[in-house]
């Protein structure tokens, strides 16, 4: 029995001592590890949109999601407002399937509120909105007005301060919401940077020039506003590529923001890139599907988004960039077409009205400092 017992004592010994020094060994090796390879949180590109009943870490891309149909869409009747362009107007203009109106954009993480025009007009009153930026960005303006109307009575108090007819040509357009302060203004710059005069002994294909490391003229106009919109052409012809050229004229814009702009008082924006649907060898035919397309293929990215992207991350202001070229990609049915005031020219770029842009202002707005998507 004695024997037996300092055996077994021996041998439990030896176990504690082998299990310490495996212990020892696993917490040596952890704390070298954690030495060698420190922690890092990673880099998330997200919008950080919660409510107060979700935890901290929630985040919600409002631009990673999916269309959904929804029959309480469209929000307005483009015929009723006197704004909207007719060759934008597709229903006006012979469209019969008026499914291309009626879906809505439903982020993966969490849900875009319900539109609430009375809610919005009184947020906006008092305010100035400054869309800057070709015709599509003309087409948003035009979409917020017309969704902004259908909460305003007296429509007659909803006017164009000069009188003027939206049209393509006119470089400065406003509407004043009278019942509400609220003034919303487009400003055509279509690459933002300043025209300029075409050198001498020029090729005759040469019309027009651009100083890239100047901004638009106009852009002293620009600074006295609320909220500022900005987007950007991508067909532009210069003596480099027209990456580079980009390149050049968004690094000139944010320089101008970061010292122009007083973002205390301002919220600024970027609308990415918008996907056209241009087919064929030479990117000529128009085929405006009656759905969206199941899948992107392919143009959920481009390379114009990615400098506009890269660009705003070094900037030393807040700038929020609207990054809707992946949502776009789908939209296949959302296209002008043949249906606009001038059906022999096709249009694949141009969207509808009421349609796409909707969304673009309904994400935008509730990207206003004191809004928040709620998380579901």
């Amino acid at each position: 029995m004695k024997g037996h017992c300092k055996i077994l004592v021996f041998q439990t010994y030896n176990g504690l001592v082998a299990i310490g020094s495996l212990v020892f060994f696993v917490v040596a090796m952890s704390c070298a590890f954690l030495y060698l390879f420190p922690s890092v949180p990673p880099v998330v590109n997200s919008y950080p949109v919660s409510n107060s009943s979700s935890s901290a870490t929630d985040k919600c891309d409002v631009f990673e999601g999916r269309w959904i149909q929804d029959e309480s869409y469209p929000l307005y009747n483009a015929s009723e407002c006197p704004f909207t362009e007719i060759g934008f107007n597709c229903f006006a203009n012979g469209r019969k399937d008026g499914g291309y109106a009626k879906w809505r954009w439903k982020p993966k993480n969490c849900d875009i509120p319900r539109f609430d025009v009375r809610a919005v007009l009184e947020k906006l009153r008092g305010k100035r909105i400054v869309f800057v930026g070709d015709s599509l960005s003309r087409t948003q303006w035009e979409s917020l007005i017309c969704l902004l109307m259908t909460g305003v009575e007296d429509k007659k108090s909803v006017y164009e301060v000069n009188g003027k007819k939206i049209t393509k040509q006119i470089r400065f357009l406003s509407v004043h919401f009278s019942s509400f302060d609220l003034r919303i203004d487009f400003y055509r710059s279509v690459f933002l940077v300043q025209p300029a005069s075409v050198p001498i002994r020029s090729p005759k294909r040469v019309k027009s020039t651009l100083r890239v490391d100047k901004l638009d003229d106009i852009s002293q106009e620009w600074i006295d506003s609320d909220i500022l919109i900005f987007n950007s052409g991508k067909s532009l012809k210069l003596g480099m590529p027209i990456t580079t050229g980009f390149r050049i004229a968004l690094n000139t814009w944010s320089s101008w923001v970061e010292t122009m702009v007083n973002t205390n008082r301002t919220s600024v924006f970027f609308r990415t890139f918008e996907s056209s649907h241009w087919s064929g060898r030479n990117h000529n035919s128009c085929k405006v599907t009656k759905h969206p397309w199941s899948s992107s293929w392919g143009k959920d990215r481009s390379t114009i988004s990615d400098i506009i992207i890269k660009i705003v991350k070094k900037m030393k202001v807040p700038v929020t960039i609207l990054h809707v070229t992946p949502m776009l990609s789908f939209r296949s049915d959302g296209h002008v077409g043949t249906w606009s005031d001038n059906p022999s020219v096709p249009d694949c770029s141009h969207w509808c009205l009421p349609g796409v842009p909707d969304m673009w202002n309904e994400i935008l707005l509730n990207l206003l400092p004191g809004n928040q998507v709620s998380l579901k």
